[in-house]
């Protein structure tokens, strides 16, 4: 059993408490992010992130548990198909929460807590980037062994690159070719 939070709950009993986690929980994960005051905020945390590492998880048992506290079908689908292959790769720390400032009619404190951006993104893109630094560095470096001594394998990069410039001009003479055109039927 757990050992209830000690100090003042938020909204009274601890089951108002559960049910205000619950549906701040539910929202977070429809919309993606939410405004609260920080206290919540930092109460919704964690449960928030123990939802989404057994989303993760993604058996009958682990569904059933996010049922338990999440009531909206829809919102745990979502969790479980889309919010959750978005952290597959993170261990943990998928909520921020960032403060706002004080509200304006009684000057409680205001955060903002959001689903952080997905990592997928970032670790393909860089990879890509170090393989294309790669290959532009054997590039130069064949280039390089191909001007003190010919052989056959720097040929077919001296001929590629040569090609694709004639390419590029075909297009443009068939472009002057056209404007031509254009200006002898003015």
């Amino acid at each position: 059993m757990p050992t209830p939070t000690r100090g003042p709950r938020l909204g009274g009993s601890p089951a108002h408490e559960r049910l205000m986690l619950a549906n701040l929980a539910t929202s977070l994960f429809k919309h993606g992010r939410i405004t609260t005051t920080e206290t919540k905020a930092k109460r919704l945390r964690p449960l928030a992130e123990q939802l989404i590492t057994k989303a993760k998880r993604g058996d009958l048992h682990a569904r059933r548990q996010a049922l338990s506290v999440v009531r909206d079908k829809d919102v745990v689908y979502t969790l479980f198909d889309q919010i959750a292959p978005r952290f597959s790769n993170r261990q943990g720390g998928y909520t921020r929460i960032v403060k706002t400032g004080p509200r304006k009619g009684d000057a409680a404190p205001m955060a903002i807590i959001e689903l952080v951006e997905e990592l997928e993104v970032v670790a393909t893109t860089t990879p890509r980037k170090a393989a294309a630094r790669k290959a532009a560095k054997a590039d130069s470096i064949a280039v390089l062994a191909g001007d003190e001594d010919e052989t056959p394998s720097s040929a077919p990069t001296a001929a590629s690159s040569s090609s694709a410039p004639s390419s590029s001009s075909d297009s443009s003479d068939a472009s002057d070719d056209d404007s031509k055109d254009d200006e002898a039927k003015a």
